[in-house]
């Protein structure tokens, strides 16, 4: 079966062709990152603008690189949420015309369930159960696969998303957007023990919380600011990504562990490199495995909600020409 996918939540625009959920035929991804730098973080209106110019020619090159028509596509995939509002209006509805011009089917897919899916793209091997670390810009969570389309959330974090925090300290020590790997590039000449960050507490046991943590950062440098001194930007960053590397890696290994699961982290921070090594590192230590996507599918894109629209298309219940877009929905 080809899945087309559309995936359009936040500043990039996708399309891709995957066939029977586990093939990559095609991937294609126009990204505004370089626009929306000038600004220091994603502008909604201009992202959702951009979707509109270029949903067309990213779904024409995507059938193309895959070498089949849209008639050869035997359904379309689009996330409906959750994302910004406008940008995923853009993509759904888009998504929406394409199918009812085709006649084929409409899946809609949720953001998150893409990324774990994202998974099976690069592992042809992996099944479910395994447990998820699904860490991006909004979203932190820690997630039982107990099948397919059969998801619990057991952690999260309970305020700012690892990826939001990663941006804003990274704006803090006058850093470019996106954050994440900015920090890590300063982080890599730095002394981890030059600071000594806070654990934020949290009530459940997998949960996260970096609000504090973010706050923590941004108080060393004014007060170093209004009293003159000179703060250790790569010591500082360093700290703050191993403080939040292992909060992350620590609650997914230990879940695994528990529940004698595999471990998977997938979205974009899962390019992390210290991330990957920390938990690399545990899970040797008590013999877990352990997957990552290709870091092509990491950040946003079609494919990994054109291969979770394959698991959750069922002949005959597909979505309707009215399905909403969703800001916000839990898995």
């Amino acid at each position: 079966m080809l899945i087309l996918g559309i995936e359009s939540s936040c500043d990039e625009t996708a399309a891709s062709v995957v066939q029977d959920g586990r093939k990559l035929c095609s991937s294609v991804v126009a990204t505004q990152i370089a626009e929306h730098r000038l600004y220091g973080g994603v502008v909604p209106e201009i992202a959702s603008r951009r979707h509109i110019e270029n949903i067309v020619g990213v779904t024409r090159a995507a059938l193309d690189q895959a070498g089949v028509s849209l008639a050869q596509i035997d359904a379309v995939a689009a996330t409906f949420a959750p994302g910004l509002i406008g940008a995923l209006l853009a993509g759904l509805n888009f998504a929406k015309g394409l199918s009812y011009a085709a006649g084929k089917p409409l899946i809609a897919v949720h953001h998150l369930h893409g990324h774990i899916a994202s998974l099976y793209l690069t592992y042809p091997e992996l099944k479910p159960p395994f447990m998820a670390l699904v860490v991006s810009g909004g979203h932190s969570q820690l997630v039982h696969v107990r099948d397919y389309t059969d998801f619990e959330v057991i952690g999260r974090a309970v305020d700012d998303a690892a990826g939001e925090a990663f941006d804003k300290v990274a704006r803090t020590l006058g850093l470019p957007y996106p954050g994440g790997p900015e920090i890590s590039k300063l982080a890599a000449g730095g002394d981890p023990n030059a600071y000594h960050l806070p654990l934020p507490h949290t009530d459940g046991q997998y949960d996260v919380s970096f609000s504090g943590l973010k706050t923590a950062v941004i108080n060393l440098v004014n007060t170093a600011k209004m009293k003159g001194e000179e703060i250790d930007r790569a010591g500082l960053a360093a700290s703050f990504e191993h403080r939040v590397v292992g909060m992350l890696a620590n609650r997914l290994v230990q879940a695994a562990d528990e529940r004698g699961l595999p471990a998977a982290i997938c979205g974009g921070v899962s390019v992390n490199g210290l991330l990957r090594h920390k938990t690399q590192e545990l899970c040797g230590k008590r013999g877990i495995s352990l997957y990552f996507p290709e870091k092509s599918l990491c950040g946003d894109n079609a494919a990994m909600i054109a291969a979770a629209g394959f698991y959750e298309y069922k002949p005959g219940q597909s979505a309707p020409l009215s399905q909403n877009a969703f800001a916000n929905l839990e898995m």
